[in-house]
């Protein structure tokens, strides 16, 4: 099944947070801006004209399935895995591959689920690209949709105004794609 939510980060008032491990069971956190002022207007327009809503269905059940064997399809050569496996560990502090950053701003890091993400995700950035194998640069765009909702930033971090955003650019910058020999 697929589930789409929605988050208001403004008003709580009668909302509850979900634990960790529910969160980690989404995919992706997208952040949305407000729409631009073209898009506003139509959005007010048709949301408040007298007539009934047309909805259509752009897929079914089985075309969505058949979507996601062919992401799955799409190749990740081991260093890509590699490259994933390490952004994610780094993520954790107290661990031997967690970058200083993490060590001093993150309570809890990103579990396996993450990986999984990250890569599926890359894959599937890949093949709305036009491409046939995954890069570096997909798992680097999927990094912030898959992590920041991943990453639980400690006391110290949140009292600085440092966001998971913040701790994902610091993990980009600090893990290199290939690891030498």
């Amino acid at each position: 099944f697929v589930v789409l939510a929605t988050e208001n980060p403004i008003e709580q008032e009668g909302t509850y947070h979900l634990p960790e491990a529910q969160l980690d069971r989404f995919l992706f956190e997208i952040v949305m801006d407000y729409p631009d002022a073209d898009d506003e207007r139509r959005i007010i327009a048709e949301t408040t004209a007298n007539r009934a809503a047309e909805v259509s269905t752009v897929l079914d059940g089985e075309a969505l399935l058949r979507i996601q064997e062919i992401v799955r399809d799409v190749p990740a050569a081991s260093n890509i895995i590699d490259y994933a496996a390490r952004l994610v560990r780094a993520t954790r502090p107290g661990r031997s591959e967690a970058i200083p950053f993490v060590n001093e701003n993150v309570r809890w890091g990103a579990g396996p689920r993450a990986g999984q993400s990250l890569v599926l995700g890359a894959k599937a950035r890949a093949l709305f690209a036009g491409r046939f194998a995954v890069g570096f640069e997909d798992v680097r765009a999927m990094a912030y949709p898959v992590l920041r909702h991943r990453l639980l930033p400690n006391f110290r971090a949140e009292a600085e105004g440092i966001t998971s955003e913040a701790i994902i650019a610091e993990l980009l910058n600090a893990t290199p794609e290939e690891v030498r020999s």
